[in-house]
């Protein structure tokens, strides 16, 4: 395989691992626990190096994941104290151990390739070189094996617990009560959460994990209301994400990390302003049609107030209804017009007059 296709492939399966976990941290009301995990698995990461005395990937794995469930330990028992909520537990806890991590890093390993940058903006671009062997045998880019293992288990973990995790997350207390443990089934679900920031973090970096994990969900979130699709859109979106970055980063040549990150931003800005249901542009749209047909009712209510009245030829007067209702004479027109076309209203020179349908209209609005 080519470097292009390594890279590629890596990120793509890492947005996919990602993505899947992320519809639920969502959901849950938890996106900055993945931002609090990937930070402050770096002293964890350290520890796990120091004890081999190498960048070993096995003590490396097992100190990172030990880190981050400690982190989730220490930010569940903070909340719990009810002194403090979840957001400012995190904030409390993994500036702490980023810094712990950060520290360790440049006193002990400021020789070997575990650096800051490395960390934050990861390898990818060398993911190539990074092989794995199995006795004398090349078994192609570790980061690729990697990936693809997590994606395995994180897909057997939705497929397995996708029921528990569907009635914990939307109703914990009555999961409680049909006998399921969901202070358990957080556990082991930060537990994968965790194993599976460990294992992208090195390849792609702290940044893109967090936007892998987080981005995408809360973009199928715009999009849909089923947690099926979304999730399935989630891990599309990641995919794509993963892909225009790559395309980006060899036209710009710039970070391959760093684009990807941003594309999964672009992808939702795309998805806030454009989504049928939720987006900034349908929801402008649908705040002016409701204004429009307020503005029509409150005209047929009016023409029907004073229909039966000695005073109909005067406050049914094109000018004395722009008066009454306040509007301005570009409003009033369009208002008239739109009840015109409507077939709810009848316009003779200056005299407005209810149609038989705009009249029902009317009084259906008044016995409301």
């Amino acid at each position: 395989m080519t470097s292009g296709t390594v890279i590629l492939l890596t990120a793509v399966l890492c947005a996919a691992a990602c993505s899947l976990l992320g519809s639920f941290l969502i959901l849950r009301k938890m996106a900055m626990m993945s931002d609090a995990v990937s930070h402050a698995i770096l002293p964890g990461l350290v520890f796990g190096y120091w004890i081999s005395s190498d960048s070993n990937l096995v003590t490396g794995t097992l100190g990172a994941t030990a880190a981050a469930l400690l982190t989730v330990t220490l930010v569940e028992a903070l909340g719990r104290t009810r002194r403090i909520d979840g957001g400012s537990a995190m904030g409390i806890v993994f500036p702490a151990m980023f810094a712990l991590g950060t520290v360790l890093v440049s006193r002990y390993f400021s020789n070997v390739h575990l650096d800051a940058d490395a960390i934050l903006m990861g390898n990818i671009e060398f993911s190539i070189f990074d092989r794995l062997w199995i006795g004398e045998s090349d078994w192609g880019p570790r980061s690729i094996w990697i990936m693809a293992v997590l994606l395995v288990i994180n897909l057997s973990f939705l497929a397995l617990f996708f029921k528990e995790l569907k009635l914990t997350t939307f109703d914990p207390a009555l999961a409680a009560a049909m006998g399921f443990a969901p202070a358990l089934l957080h556990y082991v679900f930060m537990t994968v959460l965790s194993i599976t920031t460990v294992g992208a973090f090195t390849a792609v970096g702290a940044i893109l994990v967090v936007a892998l994990i987080i981005v995408p969900a809360a973009t199928a979130y715009l999009l849909t209301d089923r947690l099926g699709w979304m999730i399935g859109l989630s891990v599309i979106i990641g995919a794509l994400s993963a892909w225009l970055g790559y395309e980006f980063a060899v036209w710009q040549d710039v970070s391959v990390s760093g684009s990807m990150a941003m594309m999964t931003g672009v992808l939702f800005l795309l998805a806030l302003l454009l989504s049928p249901s939720q987006g900034v542009i349908a929801r402008l749209l649908q705040t002016r049609r409701n204004r429009e047909r307020f503005a029509v009712d409150l005209l047929l209510v009016h023409l029907l107030t004073h229909e039966s009245t000695r005073e109909k030829g005067t406050e049914n007067a094109l000018g004395h209804v722009t008066a009454a209702l306040r509007w301005s004479p570009p409003q009033a027109t369009s208002t008239i017009g739109r009840a015109v076309n409507r077939g709810y209203v009848l316009r003779a020179s200056d005299q407005l007059t209810l149609t038989t349908q705009g009249r029902s209209h009317a009084e259906a609005l008044q016995t409301r």
